[in-house]
C-alpha cells in the first residue's frame, strides 16, 4: 500500500515463515486484539502484508481487504489506494493498516480516509516503524516517507479526529540487534532508490527460530503495560461517536 512511484508492494506474502512477520502477527494480536473484539466487519488496508492481521478473522465476523499490489489480495480484495478508500463513509467497525501509513505521503489523507470509513464508536488498529534515526536504505528500498515515536504516531492519528486507545512501542526484546543493524545500513548506505518488492534478509533457520522466540518476550510485558522502545509502534484508536 504505498504511494511510492515504483515500489509495488511486501514480500511477505511470497515469504510468510520469516521471523520478523510470524512474531509481529503474534505481537499486534497480543497488543490489539482487545480493541477489535466482536466486530461486525473490518478492513485490512495493506492485505498484500497479510501475516500481520490474519487474526482478524477471528474476531471480526466479516474482512474485507484492500491493497495497491493486486499480487497480494487474491480473488477476495479490493485492489485500491489507501488515499482513496473504495468505500462508502461510516462502512467498518475496524480498520487496520498494519506498516502501511509510512508509505503514505501526505499522511493526513490516508488517515482520514480511514476517519471517513470507520463508523462511530468503530477502532483503528495501526502499526508503523520507530524513530526516525533508524532511517536507513532499507526505508527507501521499502517506499517509506517516515518512521515514527509514540508521540508522533498519536499526534497524527489525533488530528484525523480519532482517539487514542493505546500506543506502545514493539520489538524491544530484539532492540539492540536492530540499533546495530540500523547502524551499520547508515554507514554502508548500501541502496537509494525503492524497489518494486523489497529484498527480505537472509537469516539462516536457527537464527530465524531463535529470533522469533525472542520476540515473544514482548508478549508478556504487553498483556500488562506499554513498552518504553522497540523498532515497531503499535496503536490503536477510536471514531468518537
Amino acid at each position: 500500500m504505498s504511494s511510492a512511484t515504483g515500489h509495488g508492494g511486501s514480500p511477505s506474502h511470497a515469504v510468510h515463515d520469516y521471523w520478523w512477520y510470524v512474531a509481529r502477527s503474534h505481537l499486534l494480536e497480543t497488543a490489539l486484539s482487545r480493541y477489535a473484539a466482536n466486530a461486525r466487519l473490518a478492513l485490512d488496508l495493506g492485505s498484500a502484508d497479510g501475516p500481520s492481521a490474519g487474526w482478524i478473522s477471528d474476531i471480526a465476523t466479516n474482512v474485507a481487504s484492500v491493497d495497491i499490489d493486486p499480487r497480494g489480495i487474491g480473488t477476495t480484495g479490493v485492489c485500491g489506494s489507501a488515499m482513496a478508500l473504495p468505500f462508502d463513509d461510516e462502512t467498518f467497525d475496524v480498520v487496520s493498516a498494519f506498516d502501511v501509513i509510512e508509505h503514505c505521503e501526505p499522511e493526513s489523507v490516508a488517515l482520514a480516509e480511514v476517519s471517513r470509513v470507520l463508523r462511530p464508536g468503530g477502532v483503528f488498529l495501526m502499526a508503523v516503524p520507530a524513530y526516525q534515526w533508524a532511517w536507513s536504505d532499507h526505508d527507501v528500498a521499502n517506499g517509506h516517507h517516515r518512521r515514527y515515536t509514540t508521540a508522533r504516531a498519536s499526534a497524527s492519528v489525533t488530528a484525523s479526529g480519532l482517539e487514542v486507545l493505546r500506543s506502545t512501542y514493539a520489538f524491544a526484546s530484539v532492540f539492540p540487534l536492530f540499533a546495530a543493524e540500523r547502524l551499520a545500513r547508515r554507514m554502508t548506505g548500501r541502496r537509494t532508490e525503492a524497489q518494486d518488492i523489497a529484498e527480505i534478509p537472509s537469516v539462516p533457520p536457527s537464527l530465524n527460530t531463535a529470533l522469533t522466540k525472542l520476540s515473544r518476550l514482548d508478549s508478556a510485558v504487553l498483556r500488562r503495560r506499554d513498552l518504553p522502545f522497540g523498532s515497531s509502534v503499535f496503536l490503536a484508536a477510536r471514531k468518537p461517536t
